[in-house]
């Protein structure tokens, strides 16, 4: 994965977790979503990374 790429994933769930640490106060169901959000953008990190390295191994079977 390039340098670029896992930034913008590293920032957003940074951003993500910061949202819910900031809505702990004021809603739990922001705390929820934002921390649904946090876990997605997670895993859809390590999904790209792993795409990438297949496609970078030739893909085969």
């Amino acid at each position: 994965m390039s340098k670029p790429l896992s930034l913008f994933f590293s920032v957003l769930a940074i951003v993500f977790m910061s949202a819910m640490a900031v809505s702990i106060s004021h809603n739990g169901w922001l705390v929820l979503l934002f921390g649904l959000l946090s876990l997605f953008t997670i895993g859809a990190g390590f999904i790209v990374r792993a795409k990438l390295r297949r496609k970078l191994q030739g893909g085969g079977q």
